[in-house]
């Protein structure tokens, strides 16, 4: 199956609009997960960032998937679906067939049978992961890709904007505590 005839111009619009439009890093994945999920009719899309401290993916937001595959057990960077050295894109056709998944039994519990997973980065560091389930064996085009591809570096940056806003309120609000010594 392919999505690529659901990606188009007006879908990565919509999904550019609500990653500017939120107002916290939940709501922008929540909004992001949904949409992909809605608009490419696949099984379920889930955004990951990065613990740098524990090395593990931690769901940010996800749609479409059960709460059973969500908690089964920590994602590890070095046991998941493993990131090639250049920080390529990782497409898993088929699952059935493939030994590249830290949790094949759960992932065809759920019923999944293709995933693509796309780094997240920022300034070169890989800060999380954009993985798109398919119920279905998927051929993923070119077309396809690249959209993933652009879709994680937009959301890398609003990652980034978030923390930035997080630490300018954070910033100000001390400095509120103490103007009051100032006066």
């Amino acid at each position: 199956m392919s999505s690529v005839k659901k990606i188009d111009r007006d879908i990565y619009k919509m999904i550019v609009e609500n990653l500017a439009g939120a107002d916290d890093s939940e709501m922008m994945g929540n909004n992001v997960t949904q949409l992909l999920v809605g608009a490419l009719e696949v099984k379920g899309a889930t955004i990951f960032v990065l613990n740098p401290e524990t090395e593990e993916l931690e769901i940010l937001a996800s749609s479409g998937l059960s709460m059973n595959f969500i908690n089964k057990g920590p994602i590890l960077v070095d046991k998941s679906i493993r990131l090639p050295p250049n920080r390529k894109p990782v497409i898993i056709r088929d699952t059935s067939a493939d030994k590249r998944l830290q949790y094949p039994e759960k992932a065809e519990e759920e019923g999944i049978r293709s995933i693509v997973s796309v780094p997240i980065q920022l300034r070169g560091k890989i800060i999380g992961g954009l993985r798109i389930y398919h119920s279905d064996v998927w051929d993923v085009s070119q077309k396809e890709l690249a959209f993933f591809e652009v879709l994680a570096l937009n959301i890398g940056m609003a990652l980034m904007y978030f923390r930035l806003a997080n630490a300018v309120e954070s910033v100000k609000n001390t400095l509120d505590e103490i103007h009051p010594i100032w006066m």
